[in-house]
């Protein structure tokens, strides 16, 4: 009772769904596209929105419909295949969607997105108050990477990490992630028939990672890795995520019901600023700062500003306004943030104090490398060979 206790009181105040479906739930043993989950799905999904709730949907499938549409027997590998496979697929992919919920007079529509959409402040919101306008509009949208122009620069990686970025995008209040296994579990279950299904995870930590490396799903790109991912990203925004068996029918009900099904990843005590965590996620760092030991204890203790005195080094190219990594002297990153200043504007006024930036440049922008406002820090494991595993927000 316990954990129905607690999906439910973690549930009761949900209302906008991001609701992220893998291309394993969608395909059939063919390959191709299962027309009856459609229908499944398209029923289950209508009755959310009948009863309240604002999905939003993150579909993968694109190419899995193109090679089925193309006749080809194995996944492409290259991007220009992969690209062709999903211009071919997208379309029937769309179409599989709009019969399917047409049947419970419900519209849909199709938004594509590459991470340039999302790094770009810009377009970032534009994408916002599109996906905003379509939810007033009581219309559904089917949000996909464009696989047909996304190149390795660009690309999102996988649709896990898409949904968790539409989380922040929407002001969600749940990623709910549909694959088809039941959820983490902590061992192999394709190699282990005693494996347990873990409930709840309270926090994504070094050892769930590496349990989500054990947990392979049978399709999709980055497996149960990249949903661990997902959901610590929307944890750390500040909302909730299931990763549950969308193959099973009733699975989103029983979800929404509070009832013990798939793994519930708790959310982070406070909510993250949508714009943090856009600095945090949807930004590709172009460059790095490396700093002393004075500067990172003074970022994460603190929650200061980056001033130049504390920066011993930079390398990339990149200009004022861009994301960069601030990295400490064991060349972890630690932080991310907008710079005020260019790569080579900061190697001059490295190590100086602020008063000295107008003498040294002949002219003065800013006080802060890198204000606080535009600044979040990223836990780290104390291992060097660690990426960020986290972010707080920086007040």
């Amino acid at each position: 009772m316990a954990k129905e206790y607690l999906r439910a009181r973690i549930l009761k105040d949900v209302k906008r769904i991001v609701i992220k479906i893998g291309s394993g739930v969608l395909t059939s043993t063919n390959g191709g596209l299962d027309a009856t989950v459609f229908q499944r799905l398209a029923r289950e999904i209508s009755l959310l929105k009948r009863n309240g709730y604002e999905p939003i949907v993150v579909s993968s499938g694109a190419i899995a419909a193109g090679m089925n549409e193309l006749g080809l027997a194995e996944k492409p590998k290259s991007i220009p295949q992969k690209q062709a496979a999903a211009a071919v697929g997208q379309s029937t992919l769309m179409k599989s969607y709009q019969k399917s919920f047409a049947e419970h007079g419900q519209k849909v529509a199709q938004v594509l997105l590459t991470h340039d959409d999302l790094s770009s402040r810009k377009r970032y919101l534009n994408a916002r108050n599109t996906l905003l306008t379509l939810v007033d509009y009581g219309i559904i949208p089917v949000i996909n990477e464009n696989d047909s122009v996304a190149v390795e620069e660009i690309k999102f990686g996988d649709n896990d990490n898409l949904s968790a970025l539409t989380t922040n995008l929407v002001e969600a209040d749940l990623l709910l992630i549909l694959t088809d296994i039941n959820g983490l579990y902590d061992e192999n279950p394709c190699e282990k028939a005693d494996a347990r299904r873990i409930s709840v995870v309270e926090e994504v930590d070094r050892e769930i990672e590496e349990i989500a490396g054990d947990t392979i799903s049978t399709t999709g790109i980055g497996g149960m890795t990249t949903k661990v991912q997902a959901a610590k990203k929307a944890a750390i925004f500040g909302l909730p995520t299931i990763v549950a068996n969308g193959k099973i029918n009733g699975t989103i009900s029983k979800v929404m019901t509070g009832e013990d099904v798939g793994t519930l990843f708790l959310p982070k005590g406070n909510r993250m600023g949508s714009r943090k965590h856009w600095i945090a996620f949807a930004v590709k760092p172009k460059g790095e700062i490396i700093v002393d030991e004075g500067a990172e204890k003074a970022i994460i203790d603190k929650g200061t500003s980056l001033l130049p005195s504390g920066i011993l080094n930079v390398e990339g190219k990149f200009g004022a306004g861009d994301s960069v990594s601030i990295v400490n002297l064991y060349g972890s990153e630690f932080a991310r943030g907008l710079v005020n200043y260019g790569c080579s504007e900061i190697m001059e006024i490295r190590g100086l104090n602020t008063r000295d930036i107008e003498g040294k440049l002949g002219y003065k922008y800013y006080d802060e490398v890198i204000h606080r406002d535009d600044l979040v820090v990223l836990y780290v494991q104390k291992c060097v060979t660690d990426q960020s595993l986290g972010a707080k927000d920086v007040h």
